[in-house]
């Protein structure tokens, strides 16, 4: 990928740190699934799969597969216990289900973007892909959940996710607010709407996130600011009042703790039980002694790398009697082509047939 520097060699093919990030313990396959021959083989292995899944966002049109004669409809008569999990931008039935999906569209339409940026600010996308993220997630969930049902029931059944409505989920509460008090949500920055303070403030070096969910937490934070006459200020005697006075708050608050940095001021707090936390850039994250200290970052060996090595991201959940391991690095497109169809009985000379026609 454009702007990656040399990680990469040359002969790596397409490969980047963004496809890095989500296909570990992956298998790659190539097959032209628009050609006879190529139909046949996916068949040949849905016959076989537990899950198959296939994603029309972006580049792959929804229907695609129904087209082509690969739909779930067709597949399940081949194996009826296949669970076929589909991602979409708006799932497979309703006015837009022939749309294409992409996350920042789904996360405009469905809310996300109105909801976030800065109070007085235009709307702003979060800086990772949430809706894609967030939508993969809630697939992974619900292929469990079919897997569970299928060894209840005996046969498998299709799960239909999709961008736009896994965004409109996420509303929760914001989105509870307006379906039953007619209450419109709008964008807080890093500030809460019902609780002050609770925001991002900048110190000599950097912004720290703190805030004050009681009276006493409030206490406890004036006088850790040396701010003890707010206290008893009766415009801040209770979160309502502190609420209502959120504008008066904030300069005091930020000039008490422009006075020193964002470590110094870290080093106080870990001296109290009030919920604080520095803004981490990249650096800072993956050199936080939790980020060390629970195993974030893994380090794989693989070919496609100029170092011979690449570092990951590791698994955010532990298990108390499963062990997680990172068994394969990311392939290259296409690696295990062979190996995987030489599970449904295609043999070296086949594949090469198939790469010769094209088909892989």
């Amino acid at each position: 990928m454009q702007g990656e520097g040399p990680t990469w060699k040359k002969d790596a093919g397409p490969i980047s740190n963004y496809f890095s990030s989500v296909n570990r313990n992956k298998k790659s396959v190539t097959l032209d699934i628009k050609k006879p021959k190529g139909k046949e083989i996916l068949k040949a292995l849905a016959k076989k799969a537990d899950i198959l899944t296939d994603s029309s966002v972006e580049n792959f049109k929804p229907g695609t597969m129904d087209r082509l004669g690969l739909g779930y409809n067709c597949l399940k008569e081949l194996n009826p216990g296949l669970i076929y999990a589909s991602i979409s931008g708006y799932g497979t039935s309703g006015p837009y289900a022939k749309r294409g999906g992409y996350d920042p569209i789904a996360g405009a339409e469905a809310g996300l973007l109105h909801v976030t940026g800065e109070r007085n600010g235009p709307p702003v996308r979060p800086g990772i892909g949430m809706v894609d993220m967030s939508t993969g997630l809630y697939l992974h969930g619900a292929i469990l959940a079919a897997l569970h049902a299928r060894s209840r029931r005996g046969v498998g059944q299709r799960v239909d996710a999709s961008l736009f409505e896994t965004q409109v989920s996420l509303l929760t509460n914001v989105g509870l607010a307006w379906l039953n008090l007619g209450i419109e949500a709008q964008r807080w920055g890093c500030q809460h709407p019902s609780i002050a303070p609770y925001d991002a403030f900048k110190t000599k070096d950097r912004y720290l996130v703190c805030g004050a969910t009681n009276d006493a937490q409030f206490a406890g934070l004036c006088k850790l600011l040396g701010l003890e006459a707010l206290i008893t200020d009766e415009r801040f005697a209770t979160n309502p009042k502190r609420v209502e006075n959120r504008e008066l708050l904030g300069p005091i608050f930020n000039a008490a703790f422009s006075k020193k940095t964002a470590d110094e001021w870290t080093e106080l707090f870990e001296q109290t039980s009030l919920p604080f936390g520095p803004i981490n850039n990249m650096q800072s994250t993956f050199a936080h002694p939790q980020t060390q200290a629970r195993g974030m970052i893994a380090e794989m060996e693989t070919d496609t790398a100029e170092s011979g090595q690449i570092r990951v991201i590791g698994p955010a959940v532990k298990f108390s009697k499963t062990v997680t391991s990172l068994r394969s690095p990311p392939p290259r497109l296409g690696q295990h082509t062979a190996e995987v169809l030489a599970g449904i009985g295609i043999d070296a000379q086949g594949v090469d047939e198939l790469r010769q026609n094209g088909v892989v």
